[in-house]
């Protein structure tokens, strides 16, 4: 890479790291604007355009980011497995991590989920849905039928979305709890979804 094209990459990286920075006020994807954006990144607002048409584009890009950055996290917790640990305690627990660490890259594919603007909502579904994707697929290598394991997986990354909206706003010992509570919650899909499975196969 030439020196023109890193100094753009650092530019490029600057400005997401700026409008991340951004977030963490509280504030949505659609709040940000492009004067304050570029101010925090050091560049004028002028240059902006050299790396991304409009802020719609630098949404876009945030989301992708932070829902691979934690599909990469939880694909990492289930390679990580030892012997005497499940993966669902495994993976919950790297889930808590990240929203300790991450609370506004997760706030943000909360916020946005449901948020004014279409193609934001369309962009959080897509990355939802690969996360569900992934997991039925790590489901079906552990020996449910790709029906089932499509079902659990979307059940269970329902359930983990759904109570992370809840992880975010509590104070570190009760979002342990609420950590452990959801383990069990995990299980008793788990489980449900095996013995869907024995039945089916007992019955056939």
């Amino acid at each position: 890479m030439g020196v023109r094209a890193e100094q753009k990459q650092k530019t490029r990286r600057a400005i997401i790291e700026a409008a991340f920075g951004q977030l963490s006020c509280g504030r949505s994807l659609s709040s940000l604007s492009l004067r304050e954006v570029s101010r925090e990144a050091g560049i004028a607002p002028t240059s902006f355009y050299r790396h991304f048409t409009d802020m719609n584009q630098l949404g876009l890009v945030m989301v992708d980011e932070a829902g691979l950055l934690l599909r990469q996290l939880m694909r990492r917790a289930r390679e990580r497995i030892q012997e005497d640990r499940s993966v669902i305690k495994t993976s919950i627990e790297t889930l808590l991590e990240f929203i300790d660490i991450n609370p506004d890259i997760f706030r943000l594919l909360l916020r946005e989920r449901s948020g004014i603007s279409v193609e934001f909502r369309s962009a959080v579904a897509r990355e939802i849905q690969f996360f569900i994707t992934e997991l039925a697929d790590y489901l079906c290598a552990q020996g449910l039928s790709h029906k089932l394991a499509l079902l659990q997986a979307e059940a269970m990354v329902t359930l983990v979305f759904s109570s992370g909206a809840e992880l975010l706003d509590l104070d570190p010992e009760l979002r342990k709890e609420r950590g452990h509570r959801l383990v069990v919650q995990v299980r008793m899909l788990s489980l449900g979804a095996h013995a869907m499975s024995d039945f089916s196969n007992n019955n056939d």
